[in-house]
């Protein structure tokens, strides 16, 4: 297995010394009261040694806002957990920073969404993994956690903060996707996000569940279909494929890919870790991603805005052109970029090529 720093040097050929930061993911607690079985993080009911006190916790915040004006995702484990919470979320707003909130909703009293909404938090994502109780209860490893995700919303929704809905995608609920998305219609989301399942954390145990090559190519493209079928924001995550499948389909209907046409789609790429996004663990090591488990930098030991801006394995990471294997040949590498964390559980090697692709490059351009 390749060291992470083994690419040291790489991006002196054409990489970037920094890169517009849009999302920050923070692990603020690893602490859960769910147990679902493709966790990341394999959260539990913790607790967890070495979380960052509040202090800490504004100067993290304090770094960000010198990065930039970032969306920050404060997630888990499950964020409501953690009793100074608010304290930390209002901090951020009054910084600046665009703060909101994963959750997965069985938490979301309504006093818990006042406190949301006072604090400044603008949206909040809750996953919904099955269209229905059983299905999303197995997933989650709880028993009422549907109930209880469809009731927290009903209380966001009526303390004022818009919500959106995540759905991680495996062999387990792939046929219940279109029924998800008519939930999250039904329900008033503003959103609906899939995740292409990344197998890390508990997740490695999911390996047989995760959908093949072919599957993934048919599940996006039926994703890029829902575009004109509903007024959701639909938006794909861990799946970069979907940013060259949109412009195949766009270019055999004869469209041209921009903001009007795509809207936020055409103005992004697939894999954004470490050149516009980066995860930060509940002990404040920074990584490109949370499913890909490489320390980039410790924002106990040093600032954030030095770690996002100099941190070796960023710098590689936004040098598109030394990507390996067919993800180098690619001419879609800097739209799609392949999924770095199925890469390096696969091969060891952040840089190496995606593993779950079927498309064949035509040419290096």
């Amino acid at each position: 297995m390749n060291h992470p720093n083994a690419h040291k040097g790489r991006h002196d050929a054409g990489g970037t010394h920094g890169a517009d930061l849009r999302l920050v993911a923070w692990e603020i607690t690893r602490n859960c009261n769910l147990n679902c079985v493709h966790c990341r993080a394999a959260a539990t009911m913790g607790p967890y040694e070495g979380e960052l006190e509040t202090a800490a916790c504004r100067k993290l915040l304090d770094e960000i806002a010198k990065v930039g004006r970032p969306i920050v995702i404060l997630t888990g484990g499950e964020p409501l957990l953690r009793p100074d919470i608010f304290e930390v979320a209002r901090y951020g707003t009054d910084a600046g920073l665009r703060m909101v909130m994963a959750v997965n909703g069985t938490m979301v009293t309504p006093d818990v969404a006042e406190q949301m909404a006072a604090s400044g938090i603008r949206r909040i994502s809750v996953s919904l993994d099955g269209a229905d109780r059983e299905t999303h209860d197995r997933f989650r490893g709880v028993e009422g956690a549907f109930e209880g995700a469809l009731q927290g919303i009903q209380h966001a929704k009526a303390a004022g903060i818009e919500f959106q809905i995540n759905t991680t995608i495996s062999k387990i609920n792939l046929d219940q996707i279109p029924g998800i998305l008519q939930l999250a219609e039904s329900l008033g989301a503003a959103a609906h996000h899939i995740f292409l399942l990344v197998p890390t954390g508990r997740g490695k145990y999911l390996l047989n569940q995760e959908i093949d090559a072919e599957q993934y190519e048919q599940t996006l493209n039926w994703f890029y279909d829902q575009q004109k079928n509903t007024s959701l924001q639909l938006k794909a995550t861990c799946a970069p494929h979907y940013y060259r499948i949109l412009r195949q389909r766009a270019r055999e209907e004869g469209r041209k890919v921009n903001f009007e046409t795509h809207g936020l789609d055409a103005v992004t790429r697939g894999c954004l870790g470490g050149t516009s996004f980066c995860f930060v663990s509940h002990r404040g090591i920074v990584q490109p991603c949370g499913f890909l488990d490489v320390n980039s930098g410790d924002v106990t030991k040093s600032a954030f805005d030095d770690i996002w801006k100099n941190s070796e394995v960023f710098r590689n990471l936004r040098d598109f052109d030394s990507l390996e294997g067919k993800c180098g040949r690619c001419e879609y590498r800097r739209v799609c970029g392949g999924c770095r964390a199925r890469a390096y559980e696969a091969t060891g090697d952040y840089m190496q090529e995606e593993p779950l692709c079927s498309y064949q490059p035509v040419t290096r351009c």
